[in-house]
């Protein structure tokens, strides 16, 4: 299965981006600046677990809680 990680734009603060998001995030992108990406669901669990861990990950309000969603990738979605 596939997932789709993407930077939520809702999620005001900036202390997860600040605290090594921002090196975390990069690290998984094909190219650089991207806003998303898509993962194997193993790959997308293991980086999610280490996004976790960083400082200010739950800042945000209820409907944006994280820096970054996670989505399925529908199986009729054109890549």
């Amino acid at each position: 299965m596939l997932v789709r990680l993407a930077i939520d734009y809702e999620h005001e603060s900036r202390r997860w981006w600040e605290s090594g998001g921002r090196d975390l995030w990069d690290a998984i992108l094909e190219t650089p600046g991207g806003n998303d990406v898509i993962l194997d669901a193993s790959l997308a669990d293991s980086w999610l677990a280490q996004a976790r861990a960083i400082d200010g990950w739950a800042d945000g309000p209820e409907y944006a809680p994280h820096p970054v969603t996670h989505q399925p990738v529908d199986a009729d979605e054109d890549l």
